[in-house]
């Protein structure tokens, strides 16, 4: 489980294919606090640590996280968000994540508004109906409040600190992002079906 606060921006240094793709990610981490098989979210991605070194971990992904996530658009220097998972006793200041992304949205718009930029996102149709205005999502791994919902569409607003300790200062129409739902709307919803 995770919070959706990041806590590093890493950068993909490496990916092979090799059955499965490995991915080699450079952290600022101290990785002597990392246990091999330990899950870090990567871009909102539940990972496993298979290998480890002074300054970076490699994971393996599965080709069904690549064909549900944005990680087949990663590439050697892509910058990606990351948050160790969550221990008893640590603070929950974002919402629970489970880092099983559930689709990809697409940025749609941006305009500044401030300091401050506002972002359009396009969810799948089959994931919108659980997006509510005030609700959270997590984006890339990260928890966000949404502001306002139209059909598919929803806008968050990124302050100056989220732009600069996560990835989202990078940004750009187009952009393919992983939507993970809210946990409480997924059950909400599927205990109104057997209403």
């Amino acid at each position: 489980m995770f919070t959706g606060i990041v806590t590093d921006m890493g950068t993909v240094r490496t990916l092979e294919h090799r059955g499965d793709l490995r991915a080699r990610i450079g952290t600022s981490y101290d990785t002597s606090g990392i246990d091999m098989g330990a899950s870090i979210a990567c871009n909102g991605v539940c990972l496993t640590v298979v290998g480890l070194g002074e300054d970076w971990f490699d994971v393996d992904i599965s080709a069904e996280s690549v064909s549900k996530t944005n990680i087949g658009d990663w590439a050697e220097g892509t910058r990606i968000n990351l948050e160790r998972a969550l221990k008893v006793g640590d603070e929950l200041g974002g919402h629970i994540v489970s880092g099983h992304v559930d689709g990809v949205a697409e940025v749609v718009g941006m305009s500044d508004e401030g300091d401050s930029t506002r972002v359009t996102f396009r969810a799948p149709e089959a994931l919108a109906k659980f997006i509510a205005p005030k609700g959270s999502v997590a984006l890339n791994g990260t928890s966000l409040t949404v502001n306002e919902v139209d059909g598919c569409d929803f806008g968050i607003n990124f302050i100056p600190h989220t732009k600069e300790v996560t990835t989202w200062g990078g940004t750009k129409l187009g952009d393919r992002i992983n939507l993970e739902i809210d946990t409480l709307a997924r059950y909400v919803a599927r205990l109104q079906e057997w209403g």
